[in-house]
């Protein structure tokens, strides 16, 4: 972005350029979601929403969002589904569907501010499926406009690979370059956001990373008549 910011200055006023803030939060985030063993699933939908808030002033996690979510199209979990996941069919029978879970989740986001100014916060997924794909099809499912704050994000596997030279395939990938274990159990969101976590965490003290946006949505620009 900074280099659009130099574009067409003057370059007799170079002390109005200011440098760009680092970002001050860091929400991680990982859905789970329906599934069956060697069969694409369509539509798949969200079943587990959790998303951890990440300061980057000391690193530690300030908020939490953690939801599970009913599906509404294919109500029954597979038995895959819930060995992956580690979600039990009677976990998700008394929970909320999709947009009533996400309405809790952008109440949470406006509260707590994270989004009132420009650069301020950024979402982190490991890979861009949560953001790119799994989010737009589930909003476009049940008839909800994605907000322009989700249409943006940090693709964690590129940042790492941007500061350790190493590109990972996997969040487990990312803690065994590291020399750490997982903790907890991989695929159950709450304890993937944790990992993420500790990874992001890890690249702030070993590599003194500074986090910026390295991925987002383009809008479709149709043609003029």
């Amino acid at each position: 972005m900074a280099h659009r910011a130099l574009m067409g200055l003057n370059k007799n006023l170079p002390n109005r350029l200011n440098k760009i803030k680092p970002l001050q939060n860091l929400l991680v985030l990982d859905f789970e979601a329906t599934c069956v063993k060697d069969v694409i699933l369509k539509p798949q939908e969200i079943i587990e929403f959790p998303c951890l808030v990440v300061s980057t002033e000391d690193w530690q996690v300030k908020d939490a969002f953690h939801e599970y979510v009913k599906p509404r199209i294919n109500p029954k979990l597979s038995d895959f589904c819930t060995e992956l996941t580690g979600i039990m069919q009677e976990t998700l029978e008394n929970e909320e569907h999709f947009p009533e879970v996400f309405s809790k989740f952008c109440s949470w986001i406006e509260d707590g501010n994270y989004f009132d100014e420009k650069d301020k916060s950024a979402f982190v997924t490991c890979g861009d499926w949560d953001l790119k794909v799994m989010l737009p099809s589930q909003c476009e499912l049940d008839n909800i406009n994605v907000p322009d704050y989700l249409k943006e994000w940090i693709n964690l596997k590129s940042s790492f690979c941007l500061m350790t030279k190493y590109y990972p395939r996997s969040l487990a990938d990312m803690l065994r370059h590291l020399n750490m274990k997982f903790q907890g159990k991989n695929h159950c969101g709450i304890d993937d956001v944790h990992n993420m976590t500790r990874v992001i965490q890890k690249l702030a003290d070993k590599y003194k990373a500074e986090f910026t946006i390295n991925t987002k949505i383009e809008e479709e620009t149709k043609d003029s008549v």
